[in-house]
C-alpha cells in the first residue's frame, strides 16, 4: 500500500515547554501532573501512524483527548512544538508559506463540524469559494461546484442560502466545498456530531457511498466509537495526547490492548461492526454438481447436517439440497440437478451483522456468502449471528 500521510514523533504543547516539561513527557509523567506543575498543556505526545492512499483512517477520543488538536496539526493550522508531518513523502514542517498554501488549495481540504459556511453567499458562491482563492475562471469553478453538489446530492439547491437549508444539509455543502477543489486528502473533524441521530447516520452512509467513487484518503475525527468502528478502515483510539491502540475494528474488538480501551468498547454494538465476512465459515461438507444423491446422502449424514449447498466450477454456488429431497430422489432415480433449491438466502461479504438478523430468524438454512460471481465465500448460521451480540 502507498503512505499518503504519515506522522512522525509529532507533538503540541501550548505554553513555553521548558526542558522540564520535555524531561516530564519522557518519563511519561500524564498530562494533568505537567500542567499542574509547569503551566503547559500537552495536546499531543509523540504520536506516529500512517495513513495509506485511499484509507478512511479515523482518530477517536473523548473531549480533552488531543484527537481535533492533531487533525489541526496535520495541516499546519495548528504549529506542532515536534515532530513531523509527511505528505507524499515531504515533511511539510520545512515547507515555506508559499507551498504550505499551495498544499491546502490543492492537496488537503478540511471538512468541520460546526460547517464554516459564509451565511451571506449562496450554495453555488459557498462551494466555489476555494476554486475563486484560487483564481479559477468563473465558467470552469461554476462546472467543478455543479459537479460537486451533484455528487452530495444538492443538485438544484445551489442559488438557497445556507440558512434555508437543514443541518445535514448544510453540512453536505461544507463537504462539497472540500469535494470541489479536488483534494487527494480530506480532514473531517467531527463533521456529523452536530446532527440530528437520523440525518447523522445518513450522512455516514452517503460518505461511505461517496468513498466508495471517489477513493480519497480521508482523516475522521470523532468521540462515537460506533462511528469510528462504522466509518473506519482503521481506527486509532486516543486518550490524554497519546495514541493507545491502532488497528481494525475487528483488531481493537478482538484484542484490546489496554483496560482502557476494554472498557471503550464494551458497549460497542458489535452487529454494526463485524461484517457477513467476519463471522462466516467455510462448510466441512459441499457438493460438486457432479456428485451423486448416494455422495450428497453420506456427506450429510457423514457431518450431522440436514442440507448442503451444490457448487459448480470456480466455485460459483448452484443450489442447496435437503436430506429429505435426496432420499426421495434416491429412490425415484432422480439426481442432484432435480432436486436443487434455490429458497435459501445470500449476502455479500461487507453486509453487517445486524442487516442479517431479519435473514437469520426467517431462513431454515445457513446464509450463502457469495461474492459478485455468485462465487461461494462461506456459510452464515444463526449462532453464529447472534453469537456476533456477545463477542
Amino acid at each position: 500500500m502507498t503512505t499518503k500521510l504519515q506522522t512522525e514523533n509529532l507533538t503540541k504543547v501550548f505554553g513555553r515547554p521548558s526542558k522540564q516539561v520535555w524531561r516530564m513527557l519522557k518519563e511519561g509523567v500524564a498530562k494533568d501532573e505537567i500542567l499542574k506543575r509547569t503551566g503547559c498543556t500537552v495536546g499531543v505526545n509523540n504520536v506516529s501512524f500512517k495513513v495509506n492512499k485511499g484509507e478512511v483512517f479515523v482518530i477517536m477520543g473523548l473531549s480533552g483527548s488531543g484527537k481535533s488538536t492533531l487533525i489541526r496539526c496535520l495541516n499546519l493550522l495548528t504549529k506542532p512544538t515536534a515532530g513531523k508531518v509527511f505528505v507524499d513523502g515531504e515533511n511539510i514542517l520545512e515547507y515555506s508559506r508559499e507551498e504550505l498554501r499551495r498544499l491546502r488549495q490543492n492537496k488537503m481540504a478540511m471538512v468541520f463540524q460546526h460547517f464554516g459556511l459564509f451565511t451571506h453567499m449562496s450554495v453555488q458562491n459557498n462551494v466555489e469559494y476555494g476554486l475563486a482563492v484560487k483564481g479559477i475562471p468563473r465558467e470552469e469553478r461554476e462546472k467543478k461546484a455543479q459537479q460537486a453538489l451533484e455528487a452530495v446530492g444538492l443538485g438544484g439547491w445551489q442559488d438557497m442560502l445556507p440558512g434555508q437549508l437543514s443541518g445535514g444539509m448544510q453540512q453536505r455543502v461544507g463537504l462539497a466545498r472540500a469535494l470541489a477543489n479536488d483534494p487527494d486528502i480530506l480532514l473531517m473533524d467531527e463533521p456529523f456530531s452536530s446532527l440530528d441521530p437520523l440525518i447523522r447516520r445518513d450522512m455516514q452512509m452517503e460518505l461511505l457511498e461517496l468513498q466508495d467513487r471517489l477513493q480519497k484518503t480521508i482523516v475522521f475525527i470523532t468521540h462515537d466509537i460506533n462511528e469510528a468502528f462504522k466509518m473506519g478502515d482503521r481506527v486509532a483510539v486516543m486518550k490524554d495526547g497519546i495514541i493507545e491502540q491502532t488497528g481494525t475494528p475487528e483488531e481493537i474488538l478482538a484484542n484490546p490492548a489496554s483496560d482502557y480501551i476494554r472498557d471503550f468498547v464494551q458497549d460497542v454494538d458489535r452487529s454494526r461492526v463485524l461484517q457477513a465476512k467476519d463471522i462466516m465459515f467455510t462448510p466441512d461438507a459441499l457438493l460438486s454438481r457432479k456428485s451423486g444423491l448416494k455422495m450428497a446422502i453420506r456427506e450429510m449424514q457423514l457431518h450431522g447436517i440436514s442440507s448442503v449447498f451444490v457448487i459448480g466450477s470456480g466455485r460459483k454456488l448452484l443450489g442447496l439440497i435437503t436430506i429429505d429431497d435426496a432420499v426421495s430422489a434416491l429412490k425415484d432415480n432422480k439426481t442432484v440437478d432435480d432436486i436443487l433449491k434455490d429458497d435459501y438466502f445470500t449476502t455479500g461479504p461487507e453486509i453487517y451483522v445486524n442487516e442479517l438478523i431479519p435473514l437469520a430468524k426467517d431462513t431454515r438454512y445457513p446464509i450463502a456468502v457469495v461474492d459478485e460471481n455468485e462465487r461461494l465465500l462461506g456459510i452464515i448460521v444463526r449462532a453464529s449471528v447472534i453469537s456476533a451480540f456477545v463477542g
